[in-house]
């Protein structure tokens, strides 16, 4: 689990995130959602240890044998961060595969800088995380450039997992894809998620994502915390911010009065 406890942070004498408090659980897709400037890019890069905190505290669990311990990113020097990151896996906006290498290549590149394993064990966590994401074994020495959109996102997946994190971070996974492809990859990172028990945090404002994982979710308005639920407690939120943001297409409205006719 991650907690945010009270966090504030500030660019310029401008606050960007202005108190916020929230929990994101261990198995489930927590998704920080909001209107562009409302703080939720912000926020992921906060949690992360991207941008320090001005004040409040953002802290990790760890899971050991002998129970969890915590421990606070904030206090954190540049090598425990280090460490930390090591159970962090990302998935960026643009999937952000190296074009230079194959697909099999760029799911071992994590390995390579920070296991100590041999090739031979390196190449077969890849091929085992490249087949958890489906991705065809005839793909594997492709370059990025020759696959498609929604295999790149795959590909981008696999390499998130590779190093087995405790924490996955996906910063708008959906973007740039076709509605069918978004719920194949959403429905891979809710599977990953439950299947390893990860922590898994999503920045979106796509509905049809909200809609269909959303476990735990956060919604911001101009850097303040408005409201916290699950996609099934949203259509009873009374939050009007929230309304208007999630039910803003005629489709969420429709569906929306069908809930509450029930």
């Amino acid at each position: 689990m991650i907690r945010v406890k009270d966090i504030v942070k500030s660019f310029d004498g401008t606050t960007v995130l202005d108190h916020i408090s929230a929990d994101m659980f261990d198995g489930k897709v927590n998704m920080i959602i909001g209107q562009s400037g409302s703080g939720k890019t912000v926020m992921m890069k906060s949690v992360i240890g991207l941008h320090r905190i001005d004040s409040g505290s953002i802290t990790y669990d760890v899971r050991t044998s002998t129970g969890n311990e915590e421990r606070d990113i904030t206090r954190m020097n540049e090598e425990e961060m280090r460490l930390l990151h090591r159970e962090v896996g990302m998935l960026f906006q643009g999937a952000a595969l190296f074009d230079s290498l194959t697909v099999l290549e760029n799911v071992m590149f994590p390995l390579e800088m920070f296991s100590d394993q041999s090739v031979e064990q390196m190449r077969e966590r890849a091929m085992f995380c490249l087949r958890r994401v489906n991705m065809p074994e005839r793909a594997y020495n492709l370059m990025p450039s020759e696959i498609s959109g929604g295999m790149q996102k795959r590909v981008a997946i696999a390499r998130a997992i590779s190093m087995n994190p405790k924490y996955l971070f996906c910063d708008e996974p959906n973007s740039g894809l076709d509605p069918k492809t978004s719920l194949v990859i959403d429905q891979l990172i809710q599977d990953i998620t439950q299947e390893y028990n990860i922590c898994t945090i999503v920045n979106s404002h796509d509905m049809n994502s909200i809609m269909e994982i959303g476990d735990n979710i956060i919604f911001l308005k101009e850097g303040k915390k408005e409201w916290q639920g699950s996609r099934f407690e949203i259509f009873d939120a009374e939050s009007e911010a929230l309304n208007d943001f999630v039910f803003a297409s005629q489709l969420y409205k429709k569906v929306k009065m069908a809930h509450s006719l029930k």
